[in-house]
């Protein structure tokens, strides 16, 4: 696997993204425009904006109330609708109210956010998500499984959150839904649906530090007189520039989607979505961290970069989706999906490495331009329902699932030779911008999945509950790329068990346990550039669920266990002919043990908070500890609470991320220093206050990082670190109709 650095098409989709920017400003002009001129709404629409009428809505995984943090039902842990304390895992809801009291713009922010999962920033533009010692391999769309290579990065982890309502994380092996995968979590981010029978919506407009700029609008209408035909559009642009030297970045999103009731009984549902970002000045590997000479660890600036001032990284992202459902009126259901998804990324980028010295002397210097596209296609045919059985009644819920995934990277060549660095104290950007090649195929790969999954849920007696479930996939990946020889992976009738238990012993009270398989082909490659064989391997967890204050509070408790063979482990970088590559070794008995904690929801009436901790031990078979750049320890904690009487349209929030110390070894570094690259513990401090104007009008201020605290993310194999944003300061204002 190349971990190089790989964006996708300037040239080709800047116009397509002056166009989406113009449309996006249209789009929020109307939806203001509309707004203004229908105040009264804002006094008809529930509070959050949400009716039920038809058979079909009993059914559906409906959003959080715009008031709650609690997290409702869920289907991504096992296919079947279960609220949190039905689910034998680790769940947490980051709800759109949650979004909004936070300011939380993409994935990468709700991730940093979150119980029990973290960030792995190891470059401005290209990062990992993490939990519970693994990577989480899945990003999530409706439960629908899109996979990407950090290497080679189309803008995943800059994904925003402009067309969704709420991001489930369900922490744990969920290879019932996903196939292959690993046992850290699943992010699944749950579109906005048009699910409103009166016309309903709010705008946002943001300012913030480094000139940061923002415009927001979701609006939601029937299309006639009954609301059996509903519509929704969110657009979203936003730029700004950032603390890093020569950097800043452009954005836009548009999502519609068109829900129309069929019968009663049948409900049709399209939707469109695309984002594209334009950013000017991502940095290729990273700061060094420790002179090469004296081992002194260097004094960075946080503004400091790598990268030259030509430096820029475009990506695109669109995705079309249909679904067809229809409900029985035994109360079973059918439902019909498809959707296909088109990544492109297109990047010019500099590479600094070497023993870089106290003199400032040291450094050289790799020119890289690359192309990407990536196409998937899911189409999947799900059945559940009600079945009576020993006179109790139970759960059942079977589906088809078909997933194609089409990879392609172009690279562009600089002449030889490549101008040199010089001094980098002096280093302003300014190195020149190659005259580049013209494209040729660097790399391809070709991933399919076909997936038959059964779960029920069955009632052992009014306390107990019993989940059992498999899934059987057919697993093929071929591929070949310049510098490796053509390679496949076919895995038949690969059985992934799930089996979890329930047990109510009480009103308010549940304890679960759970058990499930692990199973996930690689493409991770050793130092001779053969393939290491799939990771195999088996999670289980055991836990306690409660609602609490009336059922207006959730709190959970669990312990885990995670074993795992043939785990990639990054060991060190090699240049096989076309730039710096990653090589990976094989961990056996890879072992994580740890446990979970988390709350979400009312305290008392008008206070809200979400509040975990997670904590884990992740060593091999010799006892060795792998991946250490990913936190043991983290807490996440944050409130809001909205003052009574007279000061009732004060709102005042605020929290903390703290992370443990995380590390990774350099064994280049000389023998005067340990060779370690080490970011102690540290903790983030947001606060924010809302301040409502009137009915539909609300003023925010968030400030993020308020004791403006410095820490940096790291890439084991490059053995570079990046450093995250200082303090900052954001205002909204929101007007709701």
């Amino acid at each position: 696997m190349n971990t190089r650095l790989t964006p996708a098409r300037r040239a080709a989709r800047l116009p397509a993204l002056r166009a989406s920017t113009h449309a996006v400003r249209l789009v929020l002009a109307g939806l203001a425009c509309v707004g203004l001129a229908s105040p009264l709404h804002a006094a008809e629409a529930a509070p959050d904006g949400r009716v039920s009428a038809t058979d079909l809505d009993a059914v559906e995984v409906v959003a959080q109330r715009a008031s709650d943090y609690r997290p409702d039902a869920s289907a991504t842990s096992a296919g079947l609708v279960l609220s949190a304390r039905e689910t034998p895992q680790s769940i947490t809801v980051v709800t759109r109210q949650r979004i909004e009291d936070e300011g939380l713009e993409t994935v990468t922010d709700v991730v940093a956010n979150t119980t029990g999962v973290s960030v792995n920033q190891y470059e401005t533009h290209r990062a990992g998500f993490t939990a519970r010692g693994f990577d989480i391999t899945h990003l999530q769309v409706d439960g629908v499984p899109t996979t990407w290579e950090a290497a080679w990065s189309s803008g995943e982890v800059q994904t925003s959150l402009a067309a969704y309502d709420r991001v489930e994380v369900v922490r744990g092996a969920t290879g019932l839904m996903t196939g292959a995968g690993d046992p850290s979590a699943a992010i699944n981010l749950i579109r906005k649906r048009a699910d409103s029978r009166e016309l309903t919506g709010n705008v946002e407009l943001g300012v913030g530090s480094w000139d940061r700029q923002r415009m927001y609008g979701d609006v939601a209408a029937p299309l006639n007189a009954s609301g059996s035909v509903r519509v929704r559009a969110s657009g979203e642009f936003a730029q700004g520039g950032s603390w890093l030297r020569h950097a800043d970045d452009q954005s836009s999103t548009l999502f519609a989607t068109l829900e129309a009731d069929l019968t009663p009984s049948t409900r049709l549902t399209l939707g469109v979505s695309e984002q594209e970002t334009r950013s000017n000045g991502p940095m290729w590997g990273g700061l060094p961290y420790r002179y090469a000479d004296s081992g002194r660890v260097i004094p960075w600036d946080r503004s400091d970069t790598t990268a030259a001032k030509w430096t820029r990284w475009d990506t695109a992202y669109t995705n079309a989706y249909a679904r067809l459902e229809h409900r029985f009126a035994n109360g079973w259901r059918v439902r019909a999906d498809a959707s296909r998804g088109k990544r492109d990324a297109d990047s010019f980028l500099l590479y600094l490495s070497g023993p870089l010295v106290e003199d400032g002397t040291g450094l050289t210097a790799f020119p890289g331009a690359y192309i990407t596209a990536t196409r998937q296609d899911d189409v999947g045919l799900h059945l559940d329902g009600p079945f009576t059985l020993g006179g109790r009644e139970h759960e059942f819920a079977a589906g088809l699932l078909y997933s194609d995934n089409d990879f392609i990277a172009d690279s562009r060549d600089a002449p030889w030779p490549y101008p040199e660095v010089g001094d980098f104290d002096d280093w302003d950007g300014n190195y020149p911008e190659p005259a580049w090649g013209a494209p040729y195929r660097y790399e391809n790969g070709h991933t399919r999945q076909d997936a038959l999954y059964a779960v029920a849920r069955w009632s052992l007696g009014a306390p107990v509950s019993l989940v059992t479930g498999a899934r059987v996939t057919d697993y093929t990946r071929t591929g070949e790329g310049l510098w490796t020889a053509p390679h496949q992976v076919d895995v038949d009738h690969e059985v992934t068990p799930y089996a979890g238990v329930v047990w109510d012993f009480s009103p308010a009270w549940s304890a679960y346990a759970s058990y499930t398989d692990i199973f996930r082909p690689q493409d991770a490659r050793d130092l001779e550039g053969d393939l290491l064989d799939p990771v195999i391997g088996k999670s289980a967890e055991v836990g306690l669920k409660a609602e609490l204050a009336g059922g207006r509070l959730y709190a959970s408790a669990a312990l885990f266990r995670i074993e795992q063979d043939n785990l990639a482990q990054e060991a060190g970088v090699v240049d096989r002919g076309n730039g710096p590559e990653v090589y990976y070794r094989a961990a056996e008995g890879a072992t994580s043990d740890g446990f979970e904690i988390d709350l979400a929801g009312e305290i008392l009436p008008g206070w809200n908070a979400s509040a975990g901790y997670s904590q884990f031990e992740a060593e091999d078979a010799n006892g060795d500890a792998f991946n250490t750049i990913y936190p043991r320890k983290l807490l996440r904690v944050f409130t809001t609470w909205r003052l009574p009487g007279a000061w009732r349209a004060l709102t005042l929030g605020g929290g903390a991320s703290w992370e443990s110390r995380t590390y990774t070894i350099d064994p280049a570094l000389p023998g005067g220093s340990d060779g370690r690259i080490e970011q102690a513990a540290f903790a983030l401090v947001n606060v924010m206050a809302r301040y409502a104007l009137s009915d539909n009008v609300a003023l925010q201020l968030n400030v993020d990082n308020l004791l403006d605290e410095s820490h940096f993310g790291m890439f084991s194999a490059y053995n570079a670190l990046t450093f995250g944003a200082p303090r900052s300061v954001n205002a909204t204002l929101r007007y709701r109709f």
